[in-house]
């Protein structure tokens, strides 16, 4: 009996606002749960509430859950096992950057570039999520695949991380968003402007499993054909990059 009631404990309500903004409501979710985790409302070895009972307490579908644990979990808050459900690992978050420094002026290189990415891409996964065939179903799983081989490999991945981006271009059958890509070829993916003596192989493995899980949320939005998901998910995706290299222009 006590262990039952010691499960239910942990599983308690959380003390959470319905989702009403406007913009990414998965990006709104996370940054309750990051909140209460950091502040110490749900302590570091307690579980947060099910999938459903957090739809509930958000009033938003499993999938907006399921991205905004997927962020909690690149921030290093959270772990998710099968048949166990999400644990709390840690109260502040794990910074992961794929360089010790980087030159101001590659900083704003990137940051400039990575604002005009956040106008089109998001629109473009929602695009692929509704236009897609077996053609661009099977070029994004085979990028996909790529770019997690090549992290296995531990390899930076800038080749396999364009052409994941560049299938979902692809998949808009629009040419305009192709040509984007055509034009700024690997350049367009931030690790490509950094010097190797400045990468960390350390933190820079842990951002790139980062990028992998964000991929992963994002392929599996586009190929269910969930636009809104996929979105949302690419918006996260890049605004969260945005963020982190944000933070080398402050040091």
């Amino acid at each position: 009996m006590a262990k039952q009631n010691a499960t239910t404990s942990a599983l308690k309500p959380l003390q959470v606002n319905k989702v009403m903004q406007q913009g990414s409501l998965s990006v709104h979710v996370a940054d309750q749960l990051e909140a209460l985790i950091t502040q110490g409302k749900v302590s570091v070895g307690e579980k947060l509430p099910t999938e459903n009972s957090l739809c509930d307490s958000f009033g938003v579908s499993r999938t907006v859950i399921r991205e905004a644990i997927t962020h909690l979990k690149s921030l290093g808050l959270v772990a998710t096992r099968r048949g166990v459900g999400t644990t709390v690992l840690r109260s502040s978050i794990l910074e992961a950057r794929p360089a010790e420094r980087i030159n101001p002026t590659t900083v704003e290189d990137i940051l400039h570039l990575l604002e005009l990415r956040l106008t089109l891409e998001p629109a473009a996964a929602e695009l692929a999520a509704l236009r897609h065939d077996d053609e661009d179903r099977q070029r994004l799983e085979t990028q996909h695949l790529a770019f997690s081989n090549a992290f296995a490999q531990k390899s930076q991945a800038r080749e396999e991380d364009y052409l994941f981006h560049f299938a979902i271009a692809t998949a808009t059958k629009n040419p305009f968003f192709q040509s984007f890509y055509k034009q700024w070829s690997q350049s367009v993916i931030p690790r490509a402007k950094l010097l190797s003596t400045d990468i960390n192989p350390i933190s820079s493995e842990l951002y790139l499993e980062r990028v992998q899980e964000e991929h992963t949320s994002i392929i599996e939005a586009i190929l269910y054909r969930d636009a809104q998901a996929a979105r949302e998910t690419m918006f996260q995706h890049l605004n969260r990059a945005r963020n982190m290299y944000a933070k080398y222009r402050d040091q």
